[in-house]
């Protein structure tokens, strides 16, 4: 678990220092961005200007348990509506890549032999975050896809520098802590 804290400018050397001395002795330690990214794509939480923006949807970005369309009116229900009895034309889903490659935001997704209905190096969709992730030993990302490429194990590659590096789709999300059990 984690904090963000916020405090006037000139108050935060010392509430900086008071923190860590009282945590020291509780493992306490400071995580930067970085760890923040990393443990989020984990978990497959969305960040605001990756896999979700103002172009997106709830329903193609996996958030659909947010809004619950069968629950009175809110503002854009019927747009969403709209969107679910149309189906979805894309997808965000989770990415390993096979062998040496990490996936980076704004990375091309492309087809590779063996990609239903695809014609190898057709640009399928792009990738909006990716990482090592430390906790599974795996280069994971979340990208979108075409709606009916998302079922697990889906071959994909992932356009890095020039060169395809396969991939495949992934369950998500790629870590959960399990759940202490009750003594």
């Amino acid at each position: 678990d984690g904090f963000e804290l916020f405090c006037a400018w000139d108050d935060a050397p010392a509430v900086w220092t008071a923190l860590t001395k009282a945590g020291e002795a509780h493992g306490l330690a400071p995580a930067g961005l970085g760890c923040r990214d990393t443990l989020r794509l984990e978990a497959r939480l969305s960040l605001y200007g990756n896999e979700i923006d103002e172009t997106t949807n709830p329903l193609e970005a996996g958030l659909g348990w947010v809004v619950k369309l069968d629950h009175g009116d809110f503002v854009g229900r019927d747009a969403l509506v709209a969107i679910r009895e149309a189906g979805l034309t894309r997808k965000l889903v989770g990415l390993i890549t096979i062998g040496r490659g990490i996936a980076r935001h704004g990375y091309p997704i492309v087809a590779v032999e063996g990609t239903p209905g695809r014609t190898p190096g057709e640009v399928l969709g792009v990738v909006t975050s990716g990482s090592p992730s430390p906790t599974t030993g795996l280069n994971v990302g979340l990208g979108y896809v075409p709606a009916d490429l998302t079922k697990v194990g889906t071959p994909i590659g992932i356009e890095i520098r020039g060169k395809i590096i396969a991939a495949e789709v992934a369950k998500t999300p790629f870590y959960k802590r399990p759940v202490p059990s009750k003594a």
